[in-house]
């Protein structure tokens, strides 16, 4: 997330690496994957202008009646942060071939199921079940049932045309989501997550939206770049130091989309990518800071020798957010995946 996704199978979402989306994100949400808000990417404390992950990342302290079993809890604040620029983000392109395939579907009148995996604090839904008509019924995917709470309790209750929404909540990871467990899904969504998938898990992905028949909309996935206004000589550097730490494990980073789109052609889908940048400015100060904080930490955590000059420049960063004098575009990718039906629609 060279800004923070959103999802755990996360947007802030816990994923068995132990990390949200945010950290792919570089932000720092609740586990952002997904991808929301979590611990930024390489928090810890990052020279005295670093992020101390406690401020984000729930306390696992005896007090809250955290098991040392459970997953990672990320709070939700990263999340809600981040969510006004995750909708301003993601591509409204994709949405007229999908809402054509989904009227298409058999069996529309009754509703569409739609799954959303690593889903945090459900802001995909919140997004995009306003933008499509009919009922429609959602599966929220989590590992973390904390931010399943969130997730349930904030979700839209009606369509596009006012038809009704109802949700559910699935606590899981990745490797549960089967053909079977898909099975009469008329959509799967995701945001900022496949950038903390492996080639094997974006595989398995695929095969299981093949098999089931069914489009995926995958968002927000982190594409490698970042643009700083004004320049600063150290900016290609973080840069680099950042995907390298987002590839770290197996982890897909930044080659996220081409592998996602490489597995699901192989499954016979057509596929369409487009751009879904965050763009920000004076009035995203608060959400440029904390990702400027996860971006740097992210990058000096895969290259330790540039702490001192990256705590020198993180501090400019954050004063020129502070003046209302930076500006950031974080690329990501928006994907969408149209599988062939099985179920006798065109």
């Amino acid at each position: 997330m060279g800004h923070g996704g959103e999802g755990s199978f996360d947007e802030a979402v816990g994923d068995r690496h132990g990390r949200s989306s945010a950290d792919a994100h570089g932000d720092g949400d609740a586990r952002s994957d997904g991808n929301g808000p979590w611990a930024p990417a390489g928090a810890g404390r990052h020279g005295r202008t670093g992020v101390d992950r406690g401020t984000v990342r729930l306390r696992e302290a005896a007090s809250v009646g955290v098991r040392s079993d459970d997953p990672p809890r990320y709070a939700p604040e990263w999340l809600r942060l981040r969510e006004p620029a995750d909708a301003a983000a993601r591509a409204r392109d994709l949405l007229d071939p999908l809402r054509i395939r989904l009227a298409n579907l058999p069996g529309r009148a009754d509703g569409l199921v739609v799954h959303d995996v690593g889903c945090g604090t459900g802001s995909m839904g919140r997004w995009l079940a306003p933008l499509l008509d009919g009922a429609q019924h959602w599966v929220l995917h989590d590992r973390d049932p904390y931010l399943l709470h969130f997730a349930a309790v904030a979700a839209p209750r009606t369509a596009a045309d006012g038809s009704r929404v109802t949700v559910e909540t699935r606590r899981g990871d990745l490797a549960r989501l089967t053909p079977d467990a898909l099975s009469g899904a008329a959509l799967v969504t995701a945001s900022a997550l496949l950038d903390v998938l492996t080639t094997e898990e974006v595989g398995t992905l695929a095969a299981a939206c093949a098999t089931a028949g069914c489009p995926a909309l995958l968002t927000l996935s982190v594409a490698g770049r970042v643009d700083l206004t004004p320049a600063h000589p150290l900016d290609a550097e973080i840069t680099e130091a950042f995907n390298a730490h987002q590839r770290r494990t197996g982890m897909l980073g930044p080659d996220a989309v081409d592998a996602a789109a490489e597995a699901f052609a192989g499954h016979g889908a057509t596929v369409r990518a487009h751009p879904s940048p965050w763009r920000l400015g004076p009035g995203e100060a608060e959400l440029t800071a904390q990702w400027l904080r996860g971006w740097v930490g992210a990058a000096v955590e895969q290259r330790p020798e540039l702490r001192e000059r990256a705590d020198r420049y993180l501090d400019e960063r954050l004063a020129a957010c502070a003046a209302g004098e930076l500006r950031v575009v974080v690329h990501h990718t928006d994907l969408l995946a149209l599988c062939r039906p099985t179920g006798g629609a065109p």
